[in-house]
């Protein structure tokens, strides 16, 4: 069991006052089922259902009454639940039906002590207009891809994950958690490669698994688009997306094509919606709020570095030299850094952003800023145990705090520095494996 996090906060919604019925977001394949299954295990009694299957959407389709529904579900799945004793109910696929969605309202007031969480991918919900989740009714969770710390309990690292969550790591142990989070950024966060990885320890036998994803998400867009036109592009952002994940992109040409800025900004934003990737938009100010600029070009980031490594072909160079060079590296260092700082929020519409100066004189980006008891905290990402700082000491000219993070391959430090201005401030430089506990360290830090 690898979703300890997410499985945690389960159990505290289970026992929560004034719970509401739960909807897990996510992409397709990121393991809402899987976990839920885990989930039962503290119940009395579990009904699973599918509406992708005819029959069970047909309960929900053919009633209005809400205890009619749950005493059919019952009867189908020939479980008597006995008073008293707790009930999960799981609606998978609860997009499908906008009829099921709306019951969601009537199972959290007349039922209330029932148990209910709801996941899909969604994509159908975003195409069909007529399809909403009662406001204030309902609750969201999202889950996303296997961070490090899970992909370690995963690989039976148990030592590693309590030596990272102890926070003081000895010299010696530095070049193994590097080796392992290199290995965990080479497969990525899906669980079904994690799971299979740790079994086999063979790269050979993933293959066939992100190419079993890629089609998934190709032929949810191929099956729902309202036409073939939007099916095509749609189609075309997908596969764009892996080539294009860490740049800053234009709408007008995305992925080569000749398609129009006003279609690939759907298409895109749909897909963010779906979870499949993000548009994340600079900030221009060193303080709070966070107030990103959208007139401006956002940069993409993928659902999971593993499926863009392999879909771009970067794995292929992998596993011949088991190196990286180039520009390759700093953008998979980039994304994988961005996705564990995203792994970090617990919230369905949480963002991750960088920032940005652009003046004749000093244009600067900055590779991420993380938001930190009401600071704007700069991270820049070094594939190196070196490299200049000019962006991040432009960033610190203008903060008005003194603490900046680089995320690099060397050891844990906190060093005095200065701008090249001459302002002083404090470095943390922060090892990849440590980009998950970043709060504590800030914390302990500032």
């Amino acid at each position: 069991m690898f979703r300890r996090k997410a499985l945690d906060f389960l159990k505290e919604w289970k026992v929560s006052a004034g719970r509401k019925p739960l909807v897990l977001r996510g992409a397709r394949q990121v393991g809402k089922t899987s976990l839920i299954k885990l989930f039962a295990e503290e119940f009395d009694f579990f009904i699973s259902v599918n509406l992708e299957r005819d029959k069970e959407r047909e309960v929900f389709e053919n009633s209005a009454d809400v205890q009619e529904v749950f005493d059919a579900l019952c009867f189908l799945k020939n479980i008597k639940p006995k008073e008293g004793k707790s009930v999960l109910l799981f609606i998978d696929e609860i997009q499908v039906s906008s009829r099921a969605v709306s019951l969601l309202r009537y199972f959290y007031e007349d039922m209330p002590r029932l148990h209910i969480v709801a996941a899909g991918s969604l994509l159908e919900t975003l195409l069909d207009k007529q399809i909403h989740f009662p406001v204030g009714r309902v609750e969201f969770y999202p889950v996303r891809p296997v961070s490090f710390m899970e992909f370690l309990e995963a690989m039976g690292e148990q030592q590693a994950k309590e030596l990272i969550q102890g926070g003081n790591i000895p010299g010696l142990f530095h070049d193994r958690l590097m080796s392992l989070f290199r290995q965990y950024t080479l497969l990525g966060g899906m669980p079904e490669v994690v799971a299979i990885y740790a079994r086999s320890r063979q790269f050979s036998d993933l293959v066939r698994v992100y190419d079993g994803l890629l089609t998934t998400y190709l032929d949810d867009v191929l099956k729902y688009a309202r036409s073939e036109a939007q099916g095509n592009v749609l189609r075309h952002c997908i596969e764009s997306s892996f080539y294009e994940a860490g740049n800053r992109i234009r709408f007008v040409g995305f992925g080569k094509s000749n398609y129009k800025s006003r279609e690939i900004g759907e298409a895109l934003r749909i897909l963010e919606k779906t979870m499949l990737l993000q548009l994340v938009y600079p900030l221009t100010s060193t303080q709070m709020p966070l107030l990103p600029d959208k007139r401006k070009s956002p940069r993409l980031m993928v659902l999971d570095v593993g499926l863009m490594m392999h879909f771009s072909g970067i794995h292929k160079d992998m596993m011949r030299t088991n190196l990286l060079h180039g520009n390759f590296e700093g953008k998979v260092n980039e994304i994988i850094c961005g996705q564990e700082l995203l792994a970090m929020k617990t919230t369905v519409g949480a963002k991750i952003n960088f920032w940005t100066r652009e003046k004749r004189s000093s244009d600067a980006e900055l590779d991420y800023v993380h938001p930190w008891q009401g600071l704007l905290v700069p991270v820049e990402v070094k594939s190196g145990k070196t490299g200049r700082l000019r962006s991040l000491h432009l960033f610190m000219d203008e903060s008005p705090h003194d603490i900046a993070v680089r995320v690099y391959s060397g050891p844990f430090s906190v060093e005095d520095h200065r701008t090249i201005s001459g302002r002083a401030y404090r470095l943390i430089n922060l090892p990849f494996y440590l980009i998950n506990q970043l709060d504590r360290v800030l914390e302990q830090s500032y």
